[in-house]
């Protein structure tokens, strides 16, 4: 009965606010706290105000336009994230990065601090976790169905199908298949068709 209460009063201001938010309609995250936690500090206190989906309010993100996303990952939404996204980064589906991760797409030039760098866009694949206090670096990509321990610091490419640690991060052992059936999920939203091969995927 509370979760319907709370997804009544709150569920549709958050749905009216974050057009890319993308979760399961109950059992996640309860509405008056997205309401309290992130919203307000977001659209009143001016705390990331334009990104498009929840960013806590001890979390920054830096170029959201630059930022492509799936369903079921919201960059910054823990705390103390920094998501800087000058070069672009492209979010697959069910990502979830713990507290205190940094994901830096560009490094100031070293002639000129005042500039960045140019360089392709970092790229993280599908069903990835990115453990507490973690770093991705520059032009990085990380595969599908991987993990990346906490404290890491992902300076070079981590292929599918793997569980890396370490600074430097390295693969330490190969992943056994996702087995989360995510076509059962009811969303708080209609998902996009774009998203459909993915949910039957790990269905």
């Amino acid at each position: 009965m509370f979760k319907k209460l709370d997804f009544f009063f709150f569920g549709w201001i958050i749905h009216l606010f974050y057009p890319e938010y993308y979760r399961p309609k109950y059992g996640y995250q309860r509405y008056y706290i997205l309401f309290f936690h992130y919203l307000i500090p977001q659209k009143l206190f001016r705390l990331n105000p334009k990104v498009k989906w929840p960013v806590h309010f001890t979390s920054k993100v830096l170029a959201s336009e630059n930022i492509k996303k799936g369903i079921l990952c919201d960059p910054g939404d823990n705390h103390n994230n920094y998501i800087q996204a000058n070069n672009g980064i492209i979010f697959g589906s069910n990502i979830e990065l713990g507290p205190g991760v940094s994901i830096i797409s560009s490094n100031h030039k070293t002639d000129n601090l005042r500039e960045h760098t140019k360089g392709k866009p970092i790229s993280i694949g599908n069903n990835v976790w990115i453990g507490a206090n973690s770093t991705v670096l520059p032009e990085v990509s990380i595969g599908n169905n991987v993990i990346i321990g906490a404290n890491s610091l992902v300076n070079k490419d981590i292929p599918d199908n793997s569980i890396a640690v370490g600074n430097p991060c390295k693969v330490i052992k190969h992943k056994e298949k996702y087995l989360e059936d995510l076509s059962k999920i009811v969303f708080n939203r209609k998902t996009p068709k774009k998203f459909e091969q993915f949910l039957k995927t790990n269905a």
